[in-house]
């Protein structure tokens, strides 16, 4: 015989309760985002889902795909529909660290007194999107180390605190064409997800030959504020992870380090991800729940975020390119393993 539905109800702990009423209400206004970004942005479910997916667990993601696949209006997108404050930085290489940063300028007043003044840089926005970062030196690219970690800039000795909340996306061309730098690992241990974009299917690309090159280009419409976004993230951390799910993630990410996996599969590995790559795996795995109408991640989401949450977080040997391996190869045994 079943329980009465309303002892049911009694039975659920107040705090979850409020989870499911605010995770109701962020549902709506999920799905509503999703309609307004699929309205401009054409064929690219995965890649959507990841990107949102990055910024509701607060963090910072990589697009990586040739020129062209609308990387940089994808993130154009997300600023406008979240309502987010949006800067864009194009990186080239004559590009300087306080061209992002901002600069100190001498100025006189009108008592013929002199001081610096702090003129702050384009990084001070709630979304920046950093367009083709590897085209930059090294040099550049580090500037935003502090900021992507602390959520502040130091400069001249003075502490400036970034707005609420701060995400960078960042588009990257394949390193493999001329001009373009390779990131240095510490930066991109600090990109919660490296997603991978590819060229669109067929039909998609048919449907964006004909709405995008007529009169009138598709718009798209703000669902959410940058309050109703910290919101969100501040609802997810608050899901509940299961045992069996946490274990499965430690297990997933400690398997890809050198010298404690599976000699067999770690011997293709240079170096692999530290805790880092656990707290973002943890924190994508809820929010990717949270999207699809969830309370609480499974294995299937830490299956299915583990290649973006991995990949830019490990390297190969030599001997392991030289015979062709490949990190997505690796990552796909190891998660045939945790299946």
């Amino acid at each position: 015989m079943n329980a009465d539905p309303a002892l049911r109800a009694q039975d659920i702990p107040p705090g979850e309760r409020e989870i499911e009423a605010r995770a109701k209400k962020a549902l709506d206004l999920l799905a509503s985002a999703r309609k307004a970004i699929g309205g401009v942005v054409f064929g690219q479910e995965l890649v959507v889902e990841e990107a949102l997916v990055t910024l509701l667990s607060g963090g910072h993601a990589l697009f990586v795909g040739a020129p062209g696949l609308a990387k940089t209006l994808l993130v154009e997108t997300l600023g406008r529909v979240l309502g987010l404050h949006t800067n864009r930085v194009q990186f080239t290489p004559d590009l300087m660290p306080t061209d992002i940063l901002g600069s100190e300028v001498l100025e006189e007043g009108a008592d013929h007194r002199r001081a610096f003044r702090f003129i702050k840089g384009p990084i001070f926005a709630q979304l920046l999107m950093a367009d083709e970062i590897n085209r930059a030196s090294p040099r550049t690219q580090s500037a935003l180390l502090q900021a992507m970690q602390e959520y502040h800039v130091t400069i001249a000795g003075e502490r400036y605190d970034l707005p609420k909340p701060f995400h960078v996306l960042a588009t990257q061309n394949p390193l493999e064409q001329e001009g373009t730098y390779p990131l240095p690992e510490a930066q991109l241990d600090r990109f919660l997800m490296q997603i991978d974009v590819p060229y669109p299917e067929r039909e998609a690309e048919k449907r964006i030959l004909i709405e995008t090159t007529g009169r009138a280009r598709p718009a798209p419409q703000q669902v959410i504020d940058a309050g109703g976004l910290m919101d969100i993230q501040a609802l997810v951390r608050l899901m509940p992870v299961g045992a069996s799910v946490v274990d499965g993630i430690l297990d997933l990410v400690r398997a890809a380090r050198p010298g404690e996996g599976d000699p067999a599969l770690t011997q293709h590995i240079a170096w692999g991800p530290g805790p880092r790559a656990a707290q973002s795996l943890m924190l994508a795995c809820r929010a990717r729940a949270l999207a699809q109408g969830r309370l609480a991640p499974s294995k299937a989401d830490v299956l299915a975020l583990a290649g973006p949450v991995l990949k830019h977080r490990m390297a190969l040997t030599y001997s392991a390119r030289a015979d062709g391996e490949t990190i997505d190869a690796v990552i796909e045994r190891l998660k045939q393993r945790f299946a």
